[in-house]
């Protein structure tokens, strides 16, 4: 594992954006681990996010498109402080663009913030987290809309390893339905290893009980060769 993902998984609890213990999730699944990423609040946490970011999608994508995609509202700071981040670390102009949540019908108008997409473009989509898929089924067609324009991957920040809408990996889910390439900075699997017996903060963050409460909930809704 790279060194960075180490670095990010650290970096994850340290700014309680992963946490362990027993969350009801939107689906309504009981995990034993939760992942916030509106936590991260201060300037030289979303530096670092940014960074982090933009590693691992140069990794996955290179630096061969034109647009960062934030589906709002979680996704909007995510994609600004990407390709902040991208230019620092690449030196490459990204382009960074959101959706509204509501159509604009004035001065700046319509539903897109930041940049516009136009014909041509290639579109990178970042997000934080994906359980489900569902947020990439409202996202993807807004995207299309603005043009010939071509989604080329889909970035997120923790990879849960569990079983989408239809049963498959989320992730998985979305390559086969929409044809793009999916990739985390690091899945749960990487983190599980990682943490497990680790010292932070003063404490053992993934200790046995914790360990053996993620087997049991990844043996009900995991997928298989993860």
């Amino acid at each position: 594992m790279q060194t960075y993902k180490e670095e990010f998984i650290e970096f994850m609890v340290e700014c309680d954006v992963l946490k362990f213990g027993t969350f009801t999730l939107k689906s309504g699944r009981i995990s034993p681990f939760y992942m916030n990423a509106g936590a991260y609040v201060t300037g030289k946490q979303l530096m670092k996010l940014g960074e982090y970011y933009a590693k691992a999608i140069h990794d996955a994508y290179g630096d061969d498109f034109d647009v960062l995609f934030g589906p709002a509202y979680k996704g909007i700071p995510l994609s600004v402080a990407a390709t902040i981040a991208f230019a620092k670390l690449y030196d490459k102009e990204i382009r960074y663009c959101s959706n509204r949540k509501e159509i604009k019908d004035h001065g700046d108008a319509g539903i897109l913030l930041g940049s516009e997409i136009k014909d041509g473009d290639r579109v990178v989509i970042i997000e934080d987290v994906t359980t489900s898929g569902k947020s990439i089924d409202e996202t993807f067609p807004i995207i299309k809309a603005q043009g010939n324009v071509e989604v080329i991957g889909l970035m997120v920040s923790l990879n849960r390893l569990e079983k989408g809408k239809g049963g498959k990996a989320a992730l998985q889910e979305i390559e086969e339905n929409y044809g793009i390439k999916t990739g985390a900075i690091v899945n749960m699997k990487e983190v599980t290893e990682y943490l497990y017996g680790k010292e932070l903060g003063g404490k053992v963050v993934i200790d046995d009980k914790i360990k053996k409460a993620i087997d049991d909930y990844y043996k009900e809704y995991g997928v298989k060769n993860a």
